[in-house]
This record gives C-alpha cells, sequence and structure tokens, in this order.
C-alpha cells in the first residue's frame, strides 16, 4: 500500500465513528483506521459520544492490520459527557419531574438506547436538565481501560441519564487512573465556560475556565490536556485564545485535535445527508437551516473532519486561523499538533484489551473445579434418567465430558445449568433447538430432554473435539423476559446484560429516505423499490451456483442485477452516490431477541449502556458480526416460544376442569408437564394422535403447522412416528420444495419396496427418509461409514458444504480425496464414490439439522396430544395466546372444528378464554376488549355476578376510580354489558346514553335518565360492527355474512381474497375502508380496503371509478374478480362488471 508522507508527526486523539456516534458522523472504526494509516498516522484513537460501542470493531480491525503488516496502533476512548455536578443536576431533574408536563417529556427521553447527538445544541448556553460538556478520555492501559469502562457504565445507570449519559467530578476522581483526558471541542469542558460566561466579558470566561483547569488538574495532574481544534468558526478561534492562555497559566500542555468524523475528504457530504436522515420525522434539530438542502461544498460549512496527517493538520491552522483573523504562536500550535504523537506513543501503553473468557465463577459449587462439578452432575443426572448402567450411555457421556474439557468449556456448561434450573421452576422450557439436542451431557444436566441416543442424534454436529469457538445451545423458553429479569434480580445488573441489536439503514428505505430529501416523487420511487429485490435474486442465486433455498441478495446485487434499479439510479446519480456511502450505517439500537451474557463485574469489563431503560452490552453477536466472544464474553440465548406458553395455558385448564384444582400453580403445572407430556414419559408411536391429527389434517396451533402449505404436505405425506414429523418439517422449506423433495418423499415413503440403496450402511443410515438425504447429520455419517472420515471430519465436511463463502477450499478437497479413498477401500467403485459425493454437493442446498428438527418435532407432538385428549382445553389456550392480528382466523378454526363461541359477558368472562360446563363452548375474555385495564377488570371480577344494571353502577365494593366511565364504555360498545339489557330499555342505545354517556351517579339520576333517553332505541347495524371491530380487535364477520352463505362459496370453490387463487381469479371479501385517490393525470381511482374470515386485511386497487355510477358498500360481503400482480398487488377495472354484492 503507497502511503502518504506526513513531516509533522500528528495521531487524531478525537475520532468518532458511525458505531458510536450515530447520525453524527459515518464509516465504521475499520474505514477510519484503514485511512489514517494510508495518510501516513501510525495510531488512532476512537472517542465515541459517550459510549464505546466501536471498541469491538477497533479490536477486531487491529488484529487484521496486524496480519497484514501493518503497523498501526489502536487506541481506546470515549468523549464522555460531563456535568460538574450529578447532584445538583438531580435536584433539578425532582423538580422538573414534579412538573407533570415537563416530566412526560422527561420519561419519554429515557427510552432512547442510543444518543444523537445534536452538535448545534452541545455549542450554547444549556438549560440544566438537559447540560452536558464533552470530555475526551483516552485509556492508557489495561487499567485506565477497565476505569473507562466502569465510568461509561456508572453513566448509564437510571440516576445519571437523561436524554445523554453522564459523569461528573466526583466520578472521575473515582475511576481516573490510567486516563488521559483533554477538554475537547465546542461543547466540550473549556466551551461551557465560554458560552455561558462571555456575555459577561474576558475576566468572567477566564475564571470559569480557571476554576474548570484546577479541578481537573486536582484529578488527572499532567494527564489533563487542554484541547484546540482548527476550523473556519469565529468561536473556535476566540476559544482557543481563551483556552491556550489558561494552559500557560497552569503548566498544562496543548493539544490540537482532528475531531474527525467521516473516514475520507470525499465523504463530507453524505456524513451531512446522514444527519438529516437521523431527524426525519423528528422535528428539526437545531443544527439544521431553514431549508434541508445539502451544502454545495465542504467550504460552506467550515470545516473537515476526515482522519489528517499532521501536515494536513498544519495546513488547517494556517488557512483557518488566517480566513478568521486570529494570530498565534506557530511553535506553540506545531507542538500541539506533536503532542499528539508524543501522548500516543509515550504516554499510552500498546495493548490489546483483555479478552480472557469470562464465565460467571459462582455456578461452581464451593471446593470443586468447574470440570469436576459438571462430571458430578452428568454422571447424576444419568442415575436420575435410569440410565447410569447401560455402557452405550457412560461411554458416550465420558466422551462428551473428555471434550468439553479439553476445550476448556465446563464452566459454560454449568453456566447453562444454573440459568435452566431459574427457568424450570418458573416456566415450561422446550426439549430442545438447534445442535445442542445432539449432546448427552446437555441431556443429563436437563438443558434438554431428548435423548440423542434414541434418535440418532450427533455430538460433533453439536461440538466437535477440535472445535475453538464455544458452542451455541440456544434455548426455548415461554417468557424469556420474564426470565431475564429473575436472572438479574438474582444475579445483579451487572452480571446479566442483555445484549444490542445495532439496526442499519437498508438499501430499501434508504433509497426512499434520499428520494424524499431530494423531492423525488414516491411513486417513482415504491416502484422501484417493490421489484428490485426480486428482479436481482435469480441472478445473485446463479452467481453463488446457488439452486434451491432462500437467497437474500446483497444490497451491491441488488444495484448490479435490478434493471429497474439501475435505470433509477442512472437517472439520479445523486441518490446512488449517498446509497453507496450510506448503506448499512447504523440507525439505531435495540435489544437481542434473547441473547444474554453473564459474568461477574460487567461494568467493570465492558461499557454497559441503556436501552428502554435496561442496562445491556454494547456489542451484538450474530450473523453479521461476532463481538462478544473475541471480546471474552459468551452469548446465551434464552428464546420466547408462544408455544410453551399455549401448553402452559391448556395444562391450566386441564388442571382445573379434570383435576379439581381451582387456580392452578406453576408447580402443578409443571409437574403434570413431567407425568405426561416430557419427551421421556409421552409415548411417541401413539397411532392415533398420528392418524386424528396429522393425518386428518385437524390443525388448530399444532406447532410447525400454522400455514396452509406445511398441512397440506403432512396430510399427504402422513408421518406415523418423531422422525416422519421431523423429516416433514425438513422438506416443507424453499429449497427442498424447489428442488421437488416433497412429491418424491411422498412417493418414496408409499412405496419403500422400490428404494435402491448403495450398500447396508447406507440403507442404515437414510431407511428412517426412505433413502432420502434429508438431515445434515446423514452426511456425516455416510462419510464416517462409508469414507472412512471421522465423525469430527464428517461434520466438517457437513460445515463446509452447507456454509457457503466459508474460505475453506483446501479443506474441502483433502476431505473429498479422503472420502473417494476411504469408499475405493470399502469396496464402491470411484464413480459411485464421486456420484455420492456429488448427492452431497447437491443436498447441501437444502440440508436440515436433525437435532433441531426432532425437537421441534417433539413440540408439535406435544401439541397435538393435547388437543387429541383435550380439544376444549387446547382450543381455549390457543384462542388466547394467538395475537390479535391473528385472532379472528383462529376463531373460525375453532368453529370449523364444532365449538360454539359465546359473546362478551361481564358475568361469564374472564381473564382468559374459558370453557362452558359442557366443553362445548369458549367464552371469551375481558382483556381482549381495548381500553379496559386490568384494574378495571379486577373490580369486575371481585364483585359479580351483576343482575342488573343497577348493582353495577350503585356497588359498594367497586372502587368507581378503577371502573371509571372510560372502562364503563369500553364494556358497553365492546357488547360485555348486553347480557344486562333489560326490558326497561328500548335498546342498547338507550342504554349505553343513559347508564355510560350521562353516567348517573344516583337512583334518582339513573330513573330520570331512563326517560330523558328513551327515544334512542338501538344501535344501528354499522354501529354495531364498528364497535366490535374497534374495541375488541376481531371484525364480527358473522354480523356481515351468514356461515350458509360462506360455506355456499366454500362448495363453489370461491376462496376468499387472502386465499386468493390466480388461475380462478374470483374471490370474495368485504371492504372495510374506501380511500379516493388521483392519478399524474389527474384520474379517480379508489383504494378499497378489505378484510376476509381470515381477519386479513387486503388493499384492491380500483381503476377508471365513475362516481356517479359505481358504489361500493362498506361492510357488506362482495364476490369479484380481481387482477393481481405481484408488484402492485390486487387490482380491478369497471366496478360495475367486476363486483357483486352478496346477499
Amino acid at each position: 500500500m503507497d502511503r502518504n508522507d506526513s513531516k509533522i508527526k500528528f495521531v487524531g486523539l478525537h475520532a468518532h465513528s458511525v458505531a458510536g456516534s450515530i447520525f453524527d458522523a459515518i464509516g465504521y472504526p475499520q474505514a477510519h483506521m484503514d485511512f489514517a494509516y494510508k495518510n501516513g498516522c501510525d495510531a488512532l484513537a476512537l472517542t465515541d459520544h459517550g459510549n464505546m460501542n466501536g471498541l469491538a470493531y477497533q479490536v477486531l480491525h487491529a488484529k487484521k492490520m496486524k496480519e497484514a503488516g501493518q503497523d498501526f496502533k489502536p487506541i481506546f476512548g470515549c468523549e464522555a459527557y460531563f456535568i460538574p455536578s450529578i447532584e445538583d443536576w438531580k435536584e433539578e431533574y425532582t423538580r422538573a419531574m414534579e412538573d407533570k408536563k415537563r416530566a412526560r417529556s422527561a420519561k419519554a427521553d429515557t427510552a432512547s438506547g442510543a444518543t444523537v447527538e445534536d452538535e448545534g445544541a452541545s455549542k450554547k448556553t444549556q438549560d440544566i436538565l438537559r447540560r452536558r460538556r464533552h470530555l475526551v478520555l483516552l485509556a492508557q492501559n489495561q487499567t485506565g481501560l477497565n476505569n473507562l469502562f466502569k465510568l461509561v457504565s456508572e453513566s448509564y445507570k437510571a440516576e445519571n441519564f437523561y436524554r445523554y449519559p453522564r459523569i461528573d467530578y466526583s466520578l472521575l476522581k473515582k475511576y481516573g487512573e490510567g486516563i488521559i483526558a483533554s477538554s475537547a471541542c465546542l461543547g466540550g469542558v473549556y466551551a461551557g465556560n465560554y458560552w455561558e460566561n462571555r456575555d459577561d466579558g474576558d475576566e468572567a470566561v477566564l475564571d470559569a475556565m480557571r476554576e474548570s483547569t484546577q479541578q481537573m488538574v486536582d484529578i488527572f495532574g499532567d494527564r489533563w490536556y487542554a484541547e484546540v481544534q482548527w476550523n473556519n468558526i469565529k468561536e473556535q478561534h476566540e476559544l482557543n485564545q481563551y483556552v491556550i492562555q489558561v494552559a500557560e497559566e497552569f503548566g498544562v500542555s496543548v493539544l490540537t485535535t482532528a475531531d474527525s468524523h467521516y473516514p475520507d475528504p470525499d465523504a463530507w457530504k453524505d456524513r451531512e445527508l446522514y444527519k438529516r436522515l437521523g431527524w426525519l420525522g423528528k422535528g428539526r434539530p437545531s443544527w439544521a437551516e431553514e431549508e434541508s438542502q445539502l451544502p454545495a461544498g465542504v467550504e460552506e460549512i467550515g470545516y473537515e473532519l476526515y482522519p489528517k496527517n499532521g501536515d494536513q493538520m498544519w495546513e488547517s491552522y494556517k488557512q483557518y486561523s488566517k480566513e478568521q483573523g486570529f494570530e498565534y504562536d506557530d511553535e506553540l500550535v506545531l507542538q500541539s499538533i506533536e503532542e499528539s504523537h508524543r501522548i500516543a506513543f509515550n504516554r499510552i501503553e500498546s495493548f490489546l484489551p483483555d479478552n480472557t473468557v469470562r464465565l460467571p465463577e459462582f455456578v461452581v459449587p464451593a471446593g470443586f473445579t468447574a470440570t469436576q462439578a459438571l462430571v458430578n452432575y452428568a454422571l447424576e443426572g444419568l442415575k436420575d434418567k435410569g440410565l447410569h448402567t447401560n455402557k452405550e450411555y457412560t461411554d458416550r457421556l465420558k466422551h462428551e465430558l473428555n471434550v468439553i474439557d479439553d476445550r476448556g468449556f465446563s464452566k459454560y456448561f454449568l453456566t447453562m445449568k444454573s440459568i435452566v434450573d431459574v427457568a424450570t421452576d418458573m416456566m415450561l422450557t422446550g426439549p430442545g433447538r438447534g445442535s445442542a439436542a445432539g449432546s448427552l451431557v446437555a441431556y443429563a444436566l436437563n438443558i434438554t430432554q431428548v435423548d440423542p441416543i434414541k434418535y440418532d442424534l450427533l455430538f460433533s454436529r453439536f461440538l466437535r473435539s477440535d472445535a475453538e469457538d464455544y458452542p451455541d445451545i440456544d434455548y426455548d423458553v415461554s417468557d424469556s423476559m420474564s426470565l431475564k429479569e429473575r436472572l438479574v434480580e438474582m444475579w445483579g445488573e451487572d452480571c446479566v446484560a442483555p445484549i444490542s441489536n445495532w439496526n442499519t439503514l437498508q438499501l430499501k428505505s434508504l433509497i426512499k429516505d434520499i428520494s424524499k430529501l431530494y423531492n423525488i416523487p414516491f411513486t417513482e420511487v415504491n416502484t422501484v423499490t417493490s421489484i428490485m429485490i426480486r428482479e436481482a435474486t435469480p441472478e445473485a442465486k446463479q452467481k453463488h451456483g446457488i439452486k434451491a433455498g432462500v437467497y437474500v441478495p446483497t444490497w451491491e446485487e441488488v444495484m448490479e442485477y435490478s434493471p429497474a434499479l439501475r435505470s433509477y439510479l442512472n437517472k439520479y446519480p445523486e441518490v446512488k452516490t449517498h446509497v453507496e456511502g450510506l448503506v448499512g450505517q447504523v440507525r439505531s439500537c435495540s435489544r437481542h431477541a434473547g441473547g444474554v451474557v453473564i459474568a461477574e463485574n460487567l461494568d467493570k469489563n465492558m461499557p454497559l449502556i441503556n436501552s428502554g431503560g435496561v442496562r445491556q452490552a454494547p456489542w451484538a453477536e450474530g450473523q453479521n458480526v461476532r463481538h462478544l466472544e473475541p471480546m471474552g464474553f459468551i452469548k446465551f440465548d434464552l428464546l420466547g416460544l408462544s408455544t410453551l406458553k399455549m401448553m402452559e395455558g391448556c395444562i391450566e385448564h386441564i388442571l382445573h376442569r379434570h383435576h379439581g384444582v381451582e387456580t392452578p400453580t406453576f408447580a402443578q403445572v409443571r409437574a403434570y408437564y413431567e407425568k405426561y407430556l416430557h419427551p421421556d414419559r409421552l409415548d411417541m408411536n401413539n397411532s392415533e394422535i398420528y392418524e386424528n391429527i396429522f393425518h386428518s389434517g385437524k390443525w388448530a396451533g399444532i406447532f410447525q403447522f400454522t400455514e396452509q402449505g406445511a398441512q397440506q404436505f403432512c396430510v399427504r405425506a402422513k408421518p406415523n412416528n418423531i422422525i416422519d414429523v421431523s423429516a416433514v418439517t425438513s422438506i416443507f422449506r424453499p429449497g427442498p420444495l424447489s428442488a421437488g423433495v416433497d412429491a418424491d418423499y411422498v412417493e418414496a415413503k408409499e412405496s419403500p419396496h422400490y428404494i435402491k440403496y448403495l450398500n447396508d450402511d447406507a440403507h442404515d443410515i437414510t431407511q428412517e427418509t426412505f433413502g432420502f438425504l434429508i438431515f445434515q447429520e446423514q452426511i456425516a455419517l455416510l462419510a464416517h461409514k462409508l469414507g472412512g472420515l471421522t465423525l469430527d471430519e464428517g461434520n466438517m465436511l457437513r460445515k463446509v458444504l452447507t456454509k457457503k463463502g466459508t474460505g475453506k477450499g483446501s479443506v474441502k478437497g483433502r476431505l473429498h480425496n479422503k472420502f473417494i479413498s476411504g469408499c475405493v477401500e470399502k469396496g464402491i467403485d470411484k464413480d459411485e464414490a464421486q456420484s455420492l459425493w456429488d448427492k452431497f454437493e447437491y443436498f447441501s442446498g437444502y440440508g436440515f439439522n436433525k437435532s433441531h428438527a426432532v425437537s421441534y418435532s417433539i413440540i408439535s407432538y406435544q401439541c397435538a396430544w393435547l388437543y387429541n385428549y383435550y380439544p376444549a382445553e387446547w382450543m381455549a389456550a390457543f384462542l388466547d395466546k394467538e395475537p390479535e392480528s391473528r385472532k379472528e382466523k383462529a376463531i373460525n378454526i375453532a368453529k370449523r372444528f364444532g365449538f360454539k363461541i359465546a359473546p362478551l359477558d361481564v358475568n361469564k368472562s374472564g381473564t382468559v378464554w374459558e370453557i362452558s360446563d359442557d366443553g362445548k363452548t369458549l367464552i371469551q375474555p375481558l382483556t381482549s376488549i381495548k381500553g379496559l385495564g386490568n384494574a378495571a377488570i379486577e373490580q369486575v371480577l371481585n364483585n359479580r355476578p351483576f343482575p342488573d344494571i343497577e348493582s353495577l353502577l350503585f356497588n359498594e365494593g367497586i372502587v368507581y376510580s378503577k371502573l371509571n366511565k372510560k372502562s364503563l364504555d369500553a364494556l358497553c360498545r365492546g357488547g360485555a354489558l348486553d347480557s344486562i339489557v333489560d326490558d326497561r330499555f328500548t335498546g342498547r342505545k338507550h342504554f349505553w346514553s343513559a347508564c355510560v354517556v350521562d353516567r348517573p351517579k344516583s337512583q334518582k339520576k339513573f330513573k330520570e335518565n331512563l326517560d330523558l333517553y328513551r327515544p334512542e332505541g338501538d344501535f344501528s347495524e354499522e354501529e354495531v360492527i364498528q364497535f366490535k371491530a374497534d374495541l375488541t380487535g376481531v371484525f364480527p364477520i358473522n354480523l356481515v355474512i351468514s356461515a350458509e352463505t360462506v360455506q355456499k362459496l366454500q362448495d363453489k370453490f370461491i376462496p376468499p381474497i387472502s386465499e386468493f387463487d390466480e388461475e380462478l381469479l374470483v374471490c370474495w371479501f368485504i371492504p372495510r375502508k374506501i380511500t379516493e385517490r388521483k392519478t399524474k393525470n389527474g384520474k379517480l381511482y379508489w383504494i378499497v380496503e378489505v378484510i376476509d374470515s381470515n381477519n386479513q386485511s387486503t388493499r384492491i386497487r380500483c381503476w377508471g371509478v365513475k362516481p356517479e355510477k359505481d358504489r361500493i358498500h362498506v361492510n357488506r360481503p362482495y364476490m369479484a374478480k380481481l387482477n393481481y400482480d405481484k408488484n402492485w398487488g390486487f387490482s380491478t377495472y369497471a366496478i360495475g362488471k367486476t363486483f357483486r354484492l352478496l346477499g
């Protein structure tokens, strides 16, 4: 690499990246480091705003640069938010909370997990509530880095956070060892003194700065630096003059910094646009102009913020000081530039953060090593299962324990066991997930519930003996949030932290946002973004040789292979430039669905941040980035699975209705599960279950079989055991389906006598899947049995074949040669061996993890068992746990299987779906009414029955501040009070007006209201429909279309619109809303929002509307002939001819 040569030594000790300075800086740390190196610098600090989120990027790239022979020093830092006294600030904050309006605003501002710097607001006087000043902090060594982690972690604690995390003098005194500090920019410590005192004259500014300097020197001594910067801003030069004077008075060294915010000189415009994107929809920040147009050139901004070298810093000083008319001592400025290099190489050690793997010590019992404890627990678990005398099990356990000990993973398993022990005391947990079900140790520790030997599951699929990375155990629970909260409560928030997800700017939304700023018509943008990925996918798959399966093209591939996007970007080249500069930049911070890190003193070993009031790790771990394990932290995935919550609900109903338990505890639910549903005790070969559910297609919330395609394939395949179900779920994925494996599998299963196997080993391995390679583990076993590969090598082969772009071509070649040779040694023809290898390669496009498939098929079977033997209890639990978006569909499923749905009733409805005594009717819960809070429901449940309205309105036991007018209104219009509307009322509207709208506080007023509102009568049918839809979230389709009409439509094979048949073209639906629009040419068209029996909303564009003739009635059933386009959805012309009102 050709590097620039700078005569003046300089290191950027004040720099920002997109990883931690969201919507303020662009470019990830590695881009900044690469440019700094190319630009002639030998080091670069990263000092993002208030956090160290980019540190993992920085560390990993420093290692990569070293491997490439690039001698470059990473420096770890943070530009903290500082106030002199958090205590004083807290007093003001407390006073603000007493003002309700201000408190609401303040509470809203505490929810952000990623602070967005408003640089304009930081460069002026601030009200104390939002006050913060920048302070650059750099770690000199590991001690300083740990202290810096502690400072960041403390700043994000609730008591120190409002909009921004804060530190003060007291925290700096406590954790200042090993840290170098400087006064930062126009938003910095000295700048605060300047902004707040400049109206009072020079001496007022200097006095304030002297006080700040004395405090900082008392804490840091000669590690405190007076920072100056060079730009075309007048106030910066005024500040520089003050800074230099005070520094001379106190003998403090002056330091020049670049305050870089983008990785190269050409990126300034992308940064300006990125800042504007960050404020879209959030109002206008203080730095924005009246118009949002981008500056024409960087000179309009007044500064260049890229990683400059020493010569460039000198040029900036000379240029900007001259333009602003300020004079400086050249020698002093030169020293201040070179001081950065002295600090970087004389005062800051060359080190990388300690990445020793951190797992909690408290999981290891006193007096034992981690391995001793693990062996004891595993042997004890095997004994509890009655398997301790079975040699096959004890040999397998010994092998696994040896591998785990050899790899140093014993404490990991103990930590996982400790999590499981907590989880199983409070909720149902899944039988297993992912490859962990292949571990006998995990089974013995009750981490999984699946016997791996019984189902021929491979440990090597989970953990190879030569593995370097830690194993990954994903753990399903019914309520992951509750479990994580419990772990934090038990072990402390400094021991348990959720991990972060960093959401990035995606191509589709980025094109739309940039186009919006350039005033490009939305319809033009939307046309392109709606088709570009679909256009690009085939060529992208061809490029990678992918013939089956799902593939999501990268943004570069979409830009290359989508004709529509290429044309659009050629038309608007400025959009293309910005997209290339900004795609993938950070948009926001969120929490990982289930990932947590667990270790002692997390706040000292990583810089914890806050999101939504929850402390979390700043680094991510997933498909795109792996930042935790390289930094010494192991992710534990605790994932919520709603089916487990459904099973809990079903068991509670069973205990209540069949075992006389009024209010079941979780201990009783767990006991029932262990006795009847645990995989070790549940008969998995019960033909009644397979025939009644899986063969007959009785689908109601059966795990993995909620979609029509999977249901139909399962009925065709007719599984008879867990492996069959596993094969069905493994095949029903895009890859195998596109390869036609589903049809071939069914044919082979129906005619097994036609299957030809290569030899006995191939028969033994693939017989369970009727000669097909369905599971990834079958590759490893065939390679082992036929080709002489070890199981570890077989699993490596599986990994090399199934993971595209692993870069392990030489490994693949070696394994190929060994496999062919091994086959030949076993008497297999070389061509046959090559043919089998080719099958391995082809299969790799769609093979599935058997351990995962078996574990999840067991959950499907458990659901089927509950539904088969306790249909009412299962259906009630199914309705209770289905989300509102699918509730109507679930209700229709219940009706289809013979259940009646009772309406809401204040005297019968509870907090969950209830079951009538005869088990044939399901009663909708009060919790389904929107606007009816838990406090109001509690008042109803504690004081019912209500024989009439007076017993509800004038009840001494009811606290009416909880069951208020709003709650009564929701109950009434939601239909829950219909049962107490007696003949004194002329209808429900009369009842509503007399008892709710003009709510009487006395019997006298009630009687007056009876007469006053008598003429109002009943609600109209339209009102009732609207109330039901708005308040219960369920469209009352039975009020709009009769069951008989729906049956007639089914008999004629006319589907609802959500099941639209592109060959038939005819469907039925119910219009809910009509919106008038006009085309570019001013022609009228309608967008009709419709719904059907599956409760799915769809939009139909109706072109060529003639308002004087065309009419569509909302909330009435229609049958129509429609056009369907993948880009535009449903549309039609000539409504009068294509729409037909039913009934």
